[in-house]
């Protein structure tokens, strides 16, 4: 079995089939690791021959996802996001990496196009991204953070040729829930690693944020949604260190 797609999924209906159309063909298997969802997650991925559909209960993004890795049975693994699609490029080019008889790396690298309520991030600190999502089997591993989980490995890292088009958010409303919930979890994660918050930091920290997304990278160039992605990321801030004096005074997040 040459290449196994990972998935982490709860809630996903909005976009998960077009997701799994995408590579369904390239696919030798597809693991979904289902943290109960209560919407149309469960009927879509099963109808998808190719996948292996198991539920889990969540304990944090890099658990889920370690877990998912343990039922790959391919050579390769494609690790997405349930809003994440290849583009044509990109699965070209990761057909070519796995079918090759002495790739030239074990991990590669994928940069990203960030599609941000309809309209595609150049700047910002949006438009440079770029994530290890293909990898050897047992070349890598995630970090087990309940939130912002990074991918760890000692392997030099290639690049699939292609982006990854990541379909962030559906409207203001589902960003706004997004941050709610993963801010609770980031102030959770700070905690636990020994970061305390304080008035200083709630007050600047979000300015800084600010202004490094909106005026140092450039994100006022992409228009109105710009200064919108700039705007909710110095809140995304605020609410972070703002949980985090809260976990610190009462011991649970707001």
């Amino acid at each position: 079995m040459k290449l196994s797609v990972a998935f982490i999924t709860f809630n996903e209906d909005r976009i998960i089939e077009k997701n799994l159309s995408s590579i369904h063909d390239l696919a030798d298997e597809i693991v979904v690791v289902d943290s109960f969802s209560t919407d149309h997650t469960v009927e879509i991925c099963k109808k998808f021959s190719k996948i292996n559909f198991v539920q889990k209960k969540f304990e944090g993004f890099g658990k889920q996802k370690n877990y998912a890795l343990s039922l790959c049975n391919g050579d390769w693994i494609l690790f997405l996001d349930a809003d994440e699609i290849p583009d044509q490029q990109a699965l070209q080019s990761i057909k070519k990496i796995i079918e090759a008889e002495t790739p030239s790396f074990n991990v590669y690298e994928i940069a990203f196009n960030n599609i941000f309520l309809g309209q595609s991030l150049k700047y910002g600190g949006w438009g440079n991204l770029k994530r290890e999502r293909l990898f050897r089997k047992n070349f890598g591993k995630y970090s087990e953070d309940i939130v912002h989980e990074e991918f760890i490995t000692s392997e030099k890292k290639g690049k699939v040729d292609g982006k990854i088009n990541h379909y962030t958010y559906k409207d203001i409303y589902h960003h706004i829930e997004k941050s709610n919930k993963y801010t609770s979890m980031m102030a959770e994660k700070m905690y636990n690693n020994g970061k305390r918050s304080n008035v200083v930091k709630i007050i600047f920290k979000p300015m800084y944020q600010f202004i490094k997304s909106y005026f140092i990278r450039l994100g006022f160039l992409d228009g109105l949604v710009g200064y919108y992605a700039a705007a909710t990321a110095a809140f995304y801030t605020f609410l972070k260190y703002k949980k985090l004096h809260e976990i610190s005074k009462f011991g649970k997040a707001c």
